[in-house]
């Protein structure tokens, strides 16, 4: 069996398109979404559309919340970015998507980690905003209870996998529309793939066990980081042109 695993596609439907074309080249009919679908000065109706389209098993990511619940004045410029573009349809299946989910028995999904969508699982930060590789406790901390196989998150953009105790598996795919961001909670700073591309995973079962794969996938990105500059966002042409902040 095969799964692929798709996360933080940021309104990019141009990469969407791209991880979806190269899922169906493998001949890889399942595919799970760990959410942050639409937000972002891209193409957020359209994103939604494909997904929609698509019918695969999804779960709501922070921003993906921020675009339920937030008034658009108190939203950020990527998320009313995204909020303009939506019609009611749209933002109606959104709400239909759970927090997390348990997919076949074996996938546990969630966005940051099992109780918070902006809770960082896999990576920590320095006082001074370093990235960083959390400490194996905080890792296993929050897997605490959860006897699936196979543990999904996001939100961190950043693909990773980390073998738990009990040989449970705990996957984040990286981001397939946004290859680098900044932020100032808990403290300033940014996080960089140092690559344009569209990232996904994919997970194929061996015997009892479960075996990951990660898969950079090339795309028309500039058309992204043009769409980016038209709308007055620098930061995202240059990541999206680059993979890189600066």
């Amino acid at each position: 069996m095969k799964i692929a695993v798709i996360a933080d596609i940021h309104g990019n439907d141009l990469a969407l398109e791209a991880v979806l074309a190269d899922i169906d080249a493998q001949g890889i009919d399942e595919v799970v979404n760990l959410g942050d679908h639409l937000s972002g000065p891209l193409n957020a109706a359209r994103t939604a559309d494909i997904l929609i389209d698509r019918k695969m098993p999804a779960i709501r990511g922070n921003h993906d919340r921020y675009l339920l619940t937030l008034d658009p004045a108190e939203m950020g410029p990527s998320d009313r970015a995204a909020y303009d573009e939506l019609e009611p349809g749209h933002r109606s299946w959104l709400a239909t998507l759970p927090e997390t989910l348990v997919y076949r028995d074996t996938f546990f999904l969630c966005h940051g980690t099992p109780t918070s969508d902006e809770t960082y699982w896999m990576e920590a930060l320095t006082a001074d905003g370093v990235v960083h590789m959390a400490a194996r406790e905080a890792i296993e901390g929050f897997a605490a209870g959860i006897d699936c196989a196979v543990i999904l998150c996001g939100h961190t953009h950043i693909p990773r996998a980390v073998r738990l105790s009990g040989g449970r598996l705990l996957v984040n795919p990286g981001s397939v529309g946004c290859p680098g961001y900044d932020d100032d909670r808990p403290v300033a700073h940014r996080v960089e793939t140092g690559s344009p591309d569209a990232r996904y995973a994919i997970l194929e079962q061996d015997g009892v066990d479960w075996n990951v794969s990660f898969r950079s996938v090339r795309y028309d990105h500039m058309a992204m980081s043009r769409r980016a500059a038209e709308r007055n966002r620098s930061e995202w042409a240059r990541v999206l042109a680059t993979g890189f902040l600066d």
